[in-house]
């Protein structure tokens, strides 16, 4: 940009007393990819080894101590200011020779004038003198005292802010709105304004199908007589094209052709950026490309279509991992799996993987939990948006509320409606043995669960606005006494958020569900019931304590639930945060909930942002607990609670 001046659910039930806390640790490996350790980080500190740079000595160190002052009352343009000098972010490391400081001094004024320019402040003035003298007055090579640390002065005169005056837009540009574009007059005129409306009208004209649009003109200029900015911006569409030939360049063993068919780039559909971004979205998430770049020709075919190559680069096929996990209720468990993650050359998957837990609570074997399953996924399974999935899994559960030995074996499909909705259908069959309050009793069921899915979120494991619906129907059968039966849930999540850079954001959960069929709900396999409780659904309560109860104070499971939670995440810093949360809900034995029993808790959590997800721990209690129910629970995840 140029600047001119002018002028100057379902599932196991526990009721204990106590801390339920769990810890998780999982690592997978590749022989390949164990190389020589160097250190080990977490949340940023060293906790053993040395960093990569530690020790590496520095060609004639020399050390300088920096004072930024700033002639501004404005707190976020300091901030802004002082985030962008180097010579303050990095005063504690030294510099190579004399030279070293002028070099770092005389790249911190270009970059502070830029943030001035960001924050519409093009009559700023940025002197910087080392040891006394400005640095344009220094000679090419510099000598100053080394008794101690260097002083360098940073003075920043911001001057005032610049507002928009006129706006042109030229070309095939010519037609659209600046106020579009925070480009009204009046508005402020910073730089990052400027280069954003630029992008974003040649991001509109390649969304109508013009793969070569292009910014031809750029020009700003800034009157110091009355503190204005000028702005002309000018494009050109070029040709309509769509989508050409599509090629693949470095796959080793993965099939080209399933990478172009599960791309979706078709050779005649439209081009749009927001295509080739998807494309390569969707082909990373197979899971079996370590990168994944798109490349668009230089110049259109002779058939009037825009060429294009999928470039990719393999990952590791075979992988394993362990983990453990502990809990002060339940004890101490260990899982591990091993995968393949292109068995048939089109990004197949195959996993094994197993578990035991309860290890210390009890000193009994067969009453810990095992489980150990095989699972196999294909995308791309007949249709590119479908994805066959199969698996045959085996396990025993022995919590508090019954004794379970199950296996079942599923086989379904997904299929993505659109990048928002996905629907998915399957059939289960499954055998399982209980010994709960209903004595002991054997189940075969045959089910077939379908669920719609609209994930309307802008992030996935921290959103900020959109929503989430569910809604699932899952009919069944159980053959050994001839009980047909079905269970129906939905629910529904959604955020607000308020505040700059979205720093508090308003979450909440509404979620249902109805089981009917059978003459009692002992007719149903344990597992298929519903109970409520723990860190996903009303926090404070053991794992699936919300229940109905008999006589005897066995907990049942019920025929219907309903909960709800509401949450303010509110950012502390830029990686920390505070959730105070409320969470309530009833299961009841009948099928429509009775609210006669509502169970309420409430607490706070701690959130520490990470590159893959916020690290969460919640501590709640219950609000009106069970008679020698959970006294409080402590719960940690990654990603939010919902």
């Amino acid at each position: 940009m140029r600047i001119r001046g002018t002028g100057p659910k379902t599932g196991t039930a526990y009721r204990r007393t106590g801390t339920m806390m769990v810890v998780a640790a999982a690592a997978a490996f590749s022989p390949v990819l164990i190389g020589d350790a160097y250190a080990f980080k977490l949340f940023g500190i060293t906790i053993f080894g040395k960093e990569e740079d530690e020790g590496e000595q520095v060609p004639d160190p020399v050390r300088y101590q920096v004072d930024l002052k700033a002639d501004t009352a404005d707190p976020d343009l300091k901030e802004a200011l002082e985030n962008s000098s180097r010579l303050v972010s990095d005063q504690k490391l030294p510099v190579s020779g004399d030279l070293g400081v002028v070099v770092k001094a005389r790249d911190d004024r270009e970059r502070l004038i830029a943030t001035l320019y960001e924050k519409a402040r093009y009559g700023g003035l940025v002197t910087i003198t080392i040891d006394g003298k400005n640095i344009d007055d220094l000679p090419p090579n510099p000598t100053f005292d080394r008794s101690g640390p260097i002083p360098v002065t940073v003075a920043i005169a911001p001057g005032p802010v610049f507002k928009v005056r006129e706006v042109q837009f030229g070309g095939d540009a010519a037609n659209h709105n600046p106020a579009d574009y925070d480009l009204a007059p009046g508005a402020q005129a910073g730089s990052l304004a400027i280069i954003r409306a630029g992008d974003k009208i040649v991001e509109q004209l390649k969304s109508e199908g013009r793969p070569f649009a292009k910014l031809t003109e750029r020009k700003v200029v800034a009157d110091h007589n009355s503190d204005t900015v000028d702005i002309v911006l000018a494009a050109e569409g070029g040709p309509i094209a769509p989508i050409g030939d599509v090629g693949v360049t470095g796959e080793k063993t993965v099939k080209p052709a399933f990478i172009q068919r599960y791309s979706r780039l078709n050779k005649g559909e439209a081009y749009s950026p927001e295509t080739l971004k998807k494309a390569g979205e969707r082909l990373r998430a197979l899971g079996v490309f370590s990168s994944v770049t798109i490349h668009q020709g230089d110049a259109l075919a002779s058939d009037g279509t825009l060429p294009m190559t999928i470039e990719v680069s393999e990952g590791k096929r075979r992988y394993f991992g362990v983990g453990a996990q502990y809990s002060t209720t339940d004890g101490f468990g260990v899982q591990g799996y091993w995968g393949h993650r292109n068995l048939f050359g089109e990004a197949e998957t195959l996993r094994i993987e197993g578990a035991v837990s309860r290890l210390g609570e009890t000193t009994d074997v067969g009453s810990l939990d095992y489980s150990a399953g095989i699972l196999f996924t294909k995308p791309g399974a007949f249709f590119p948006a479908a994805t066959l999935k199969a698996s045959i899994v085996a396990k025993t559960e022995n919590p508090d509320a019954y004794n379970a030995t199950l296996v079942t074996a599923s086989l379904g499909l997904s299929y993505e409606l659109t990048d928002r909705d996905t629907v998915s259908a399957a059939g289960e069959v499954s055998w399982e043995r209980d010994d709960d309050a209903f004595g002991t009793n054997d189940y075969l069921t045959f089910t077939l669960p379908i669920q719609y899915d609209r994930d309307a979120r802008d992030d996935k494991f921290n959103p900020t606005e959109g929503y989430r619906a569910t809604f699932s129907a899952k009919p069944g059968y159980e053959i050994f006494n001839a009980t047909p039966y079905a269970a129906f849930e939905g629910s529904i999540s959604g955020y607000l958020p308020f505040g700059q850079e979205d720093g508090v954001v308003l979450a909440g959960k509404v979620a249902a569900g109805v089981l009917i069929g059978g003459d009692s709900i002992g007719d149903i396999p344990a597992t298929q019931r519903f109970f409520a409780g723990g860190g996903g659904s009303v926090r404070g309560y053991s794992y699936q304590e919300i229940s109905p109860y008999n006589d005897d104070g066995d907990p049942t499971g019920g025929r219907s639930y309903v909960t709800g939670s509401l949450e303010a995440r509110i950012k502390i810093t830029d990686t920390i945060g505070i959730v105070p949360f409320i969470d309530v809900g009833t299961v009841s034995d009948s099928t429509f909930p009775g609210f006669s029993d509502i169970r309420a808790g409430a607490g706070a959590g701690i959130r520490y942002a990470t590159p893959f997800g916020p690290l969460r721990l919640d501590f709640a209690m219950p609000l009106n607990k069970y008679e020698d129910g959970t006294d409080y629970g402590i719960y940690a995840g990654i990603g939010q609670s919902f």
